[in-house]
């Protein structure tokens, strides 16, 4: 199997997945517009990996041979080579197109083309490409190193074969995939994410319960790990009031109609833990 990895984006999406795959024997280069954002992604992942050893999760020259695999660039054209490239930038249909329109004439025909995107139709990020085919959806979850789940999404277009690729590619790194047949906006999981925060932020909104008992509920009657505005600190409720704006666009279903209070809230920079405020107090 292919193991030239591309990671465009060295955020916390995209130095995870750099990290998952390195681990994984991938051998990964990662790029990103600024030689301070590397730094950072790269110094993430030399932390991450310290915790693993210390927990013995991994050994110490396990860790540095993964490190080893993992270099960092500033010029796109170092994704020439890859036979996968992972896209991981901000959600904005306009820059992910932009990267994909620059990939399509860098990359080799074999190559895959994968987005991370967790709402944005891959059939539309593929259209900025001529080879629709070789597009596909590879959405992992934050923290990568941690979350077992990835989802596989196809666009319109996309063949067996690349699905197939992307599935070989995400396995290798311990992932659990699922797939999402139909590229309908916010695919499966962030619809029913997106849906569920809504909800729980319109009850909070008006009154009806706390956040910590509404959290308490879904916790407890429903089995879930983390209550719905928990989990919107942990992922930002800036990322998430985006991403429901994308499913509300695209869908025009009133379900996913963003709060008010959400809006105020990111006006305001109460975005969550990363901000020390949100539904919760950090």
């Amino acid at each position: 199997m292919a193991r030239k990895l591309a990671v465009i984006g060295a955020g916390l999406m995209g130095s995870g997945i750099a990290q998952v795959s390195a681990q994984a024997g991938w051998d990964v280069v990662l790029r990103d517009v600024t030689d301070e954002a590397l730094e950072r992604g790269r110094g993430g992942i030399e932390k991450s990996y310290e915790k693993f050893v210390a927990k013995g999760r991994m050994d110490a020259a396990g860790a540095e041979a993964a490190l080893g695999r993992i270099t960092t660039t500033t010029d796109l054209d170092a994704a020439a080579e890859a036979d996968i490239v992972v896209e991981a930038v901000f959600e904005k249909v306009e820059i992910k197109q932009e990267i994909f329109r620059a990939l399509d004439g860098l990359v080799k025909d074999s190559a895959v083309l994968a987005s991370n995107t967790s709402a944005i139709p891959i059939t539309t990020i593929a259209a900025a490409t001529r080879r629709p085919e070789r597009v596909v959806g590879t959405h992992f979850f934050s923290p990568v190193p941690m979350m077992q789940l990835c989802e596989l999404v196809r666009g319109l277009k996309t063949s067996d074969e690349t699905l197939a690729t992307a599935r070989e590619f995400a396995e290798s790194t311990g992932k659990t995939c699922i797939v999402v047949n139909r590229d309908v906006a916010g695919f499966v999981t962030t619809r029913l994410i997106s849906a569920l925060v809504v909800e729980a932020a319109k009850l909070y909104e008006s009154g009806v319960a706390t956040a910590e008992d509404i959290d308490t509920a879904c916790k407890l009657g429903f089995g879930h790990a983390m209550g719905p505005l928990a989990t919107a600190d942990l992922t930002g409720v800036d990322i998430l009031l985006h991403a429901t704006q994308n499913i509300y666009t695209e869908s025009q279903d009133e379900k996913f109609a963003p709060p008010e209070l959400m809006r105020r809230m990111v006006d305001a920079g109460a975005i969550g833990r990363k901000s020390g405020e949100g539904f919760y107090t950090y």
